[in-house]
């Protein structure tokens, strides 16, 4: 079986809308209200299809994310082609994460067509697993094209050397959920947050936060990316857990770089 067949396969649900639903601050905006949601409690992601008619696919939908990445079919994947450029650090905390919203003309391409770069934020702990390891934290990259179809590079975080790289976004980390900040000072490059290795898993599910669409081309490095035991503490002193639990994998196909 080749590779695009393959694709075919795995990406039966990928034609569902993601436009405006792509982002939560977007729908309390069409909705006129915030729907508040967290990672435990009444409002933890056991509950999420509950909250909202928006949040449905969260407990309904039937390619969500994360998964555990175990084994997968070993592919000639073609390399995807990065075409990241420095962007002044635009960071705010949203009470779920800290998140860098990025300057325009940024961009990957995949399968032929060209995902612009919006933002990237993080996750403790990591949200998918391989082989059903944890790892410590989880950067996620999220890139949309014109249709509106959405596509996010997963990248692993260990505890290991420091991250030069991030250290910046870490010191100018909000203590609190407010609007965004523009450190003009400092530029960040995110093709210096990714693993030099680019073998990759890839698989489509869905948003990892309400409202859970699908359809989201998932690209995850299998080669994780080190950081300090000083920096994943500061990032769990502000924003502690912020990971959803594993989904099933139901009828879906991972593909594994070879």
């Amino acid at each position: 079986m080749d590779r695009r067949t393959l694709l075919k396969l795995i990406g039966f649900g990928a034609l569902e809308t993601t436009f405006a639903v792509s982002f939560p601050s977007l729908v309390s905006a069409a909705t006129g209200q915030e729907v508040q949601w967290g990672y435990g409690g009444e409002r933890g992601s056991e509950n999420w299809g509950n909250l909202s008619p928006e949040f449905q696919l969260c407990k309904t939908g039937i390619q969500q994310s994360p998964i555990n990445l175990q084994g997968g079919i070993a592919s000639e994947l073609d390399a995807i082609e990065i075409d990241y450029k420095e962007s002044p650090l635009r960071i705010f905390n949203n009470g779920h994460t800290i998140q860098v919203n990025y300057e325009p003309g940024s961009s990957i391409k995949l399968d032929g067509q060209t995902f612009n770069l919006l933002q990237f934020h993080f996750h403790d702990p990591s949200e998918h697993t391989i082989d059903k390891k944890p790892f410590d934290m989880e950067l996620h990259l999220v890139h949309r094209n014109e249709a509106g179809a959405l596509a996010v590079i997963g990248v692993l975080l260990k505890q290991g050397q420091h991250n030069a790289a991030l250290q910046p976004i870490w010191d100018a980390f909000p203590t609190r959920n407010e609007p965004e900040q523009v450190v003009k000072t400092v530029k960040v490059n995110a093709e210096k947050l990714l693993p030099l290795e680019r073998k990759v898993y890839r698989y489509f599910g869905s948003l990892t936060t309400p409202p859970c669409s699908q359809g989201v081309n998932w690209i995850v490095m299998q080669q994780p990316v080190e950081l300090s035991q000083n920096q994943i503490q500061r990032f769990a002193d502000l924003i502690s857990i912020d990971a959803r639990p594993l989904q099933p994998l139901n009828n879906r196909f991972v593909l594994r770089s070879m």
